[in-house]
C-alpha cells in the first residue's frame, strides 16, 4: 500500500520534532541552556533517524511501529551515538540507556498511539 505523501511527511516531521523534544529534555535536565545547544545536541540524532528512514524504507509504511518504528528507533540511537562519539560528544552507559528508552518511546510510541486510534475511527466508520 502506498501512502500519501502529506503521511509520510509528517511521520519524518514528528520523529524529527519528537528527537529534537528529547534533546531539549535532555539538556533542560542537566541545567544546560536549551536554545544555544540544542543543534549541537540533537544534530547526531537528527543525521541517524534520516539514516533510519532511508535503511528501513519508512516511506513505505510511515505508521506502522514495529515495521518501521523500531528499526527507525534502533538506527536513530545507534548512529547518533557513534556521531556523538566521533564528533567529541559524551556517550556514557546511562546516556545510553536513558536515550534509547526514551526515544523507543517517542519513535516507536506515536506509532503505536497511531494505530490504535485509526483502527478506532475504522470501527466507528464500520458501526
Amino acid at each position: 500500500m502506498r501512502h500519501p505523501l502529506r503521511t509520510v511527511l509528517l511521520s519524518f516531521a514528528a520523529d524529527a520534532v519528537l528527537v529534537v523534544v528529547f534533546a531539549a529534555i535532555g539538556r533542560a535536565s542537566h541545567k544546560e541552556e536549551v536554545l544555544s545547544g540544542l543543534f549541537v545536541t540533537a544534530w547526531p540524532f537528527l543525521v541517524a533517524l534520516a539514516v533510519g528512514w532511508l535503511v528501513s524504507l519508512a516511506w513505505r509504511a510511515p505508521l506502522a511501529p514495529v515495521r518501521t518504528g523500531i528499526p527507525v528507533w534502533a538506527v536513530t540511537v545507534a548512529g547518533g551515538m557513534l556521531l556523538r562519539a566521533i564528533s567529541g560528544q559524551g556517550v556514557v552507559l546511562a546516556f545510553v540507556i536513558v536515550a534509547s528508552v526514551v526515544l523507543f518511546v517517542f519513535l516507536v510510541g506515536w506509532r503505536f498511539a497511531a494505530r490504535l486510534l485509526t483502527r478506532r475511527r475504522a470501527g466507528r466508520a464500520a458501526a
